[in-house]
């Protein structure tokens, strides 16, 4: 990893801590389905009470699609819901995921074969890694990890997340 000392500049409020998601980023990754391109855009909607990531997944065979909202959820916590291309839709809280990495952005979900989680954080040089994990008997198994580097910024001129 790159330099772990630079910080990702967060904003105000709950959502606050996602303003470093803002823009449309890109990543190439190898997979068990052959080489992909991911392409993330996150932009506050609905009054900057969400925020907005649409993800293409671009295979050689096709593409992926997600939609998956941020925001504060009836508890009070911050949480999210997905809704992806093959019908599928998944939601979970916020969680601590320090020992990724000490300001890392982290999600869990409970889903069909068992606890997951995700987590972004920063490469210290303006990009983020985004890694997925599962929960086995020995902890957390990393099945998908991509490095992203920004493409534009969205929402730079907007005010902080609320």
């Amino acid at each position: 990893m790159a330099n772990s000392n630079v910080q990702w500049k967060k904003g105000r409020g709950k959502l606050g801590t996602l303003k470093p998601l803002l823009g449309t980023w890109k990543a190439s990754a190898d997979t068990p389905n052959g080489r992909v391109q991911v392409t993330r855009t996150c932009i506050h909607v609905l009054g900057e009470k969400y925020i907005q990531q649409t993800s293409l997944w671009e295979f050689g065979k096709g593409v992926y699609q997600e939609i998956m909202y941020f925001g504060v959820r009836q508890d009070g916590t911050v949480g999210f819901w997905s809704f992806s291309s093959d019908g599928k839709h998944s939601e979970g809280h916020a969680a601590d995921v320090s020992e990724i990495h000490p300001e890392a952005i982290g999600f869990e979900a409970q889903m069909p074969a068992g606890l997951a989680r995700m987590a972004y954080f920063p490469d210290g040089e303006g990009g983020f890694y985004w890694v997925v994990e599962a929960k086995n008997k020995n902890g957390w198994n990393r099945f998908v990890n991509h490095h992203y580097t920004e493409l534009s910024s969205v929402g730079e001129s907007k005010e902080p997340c609320k």
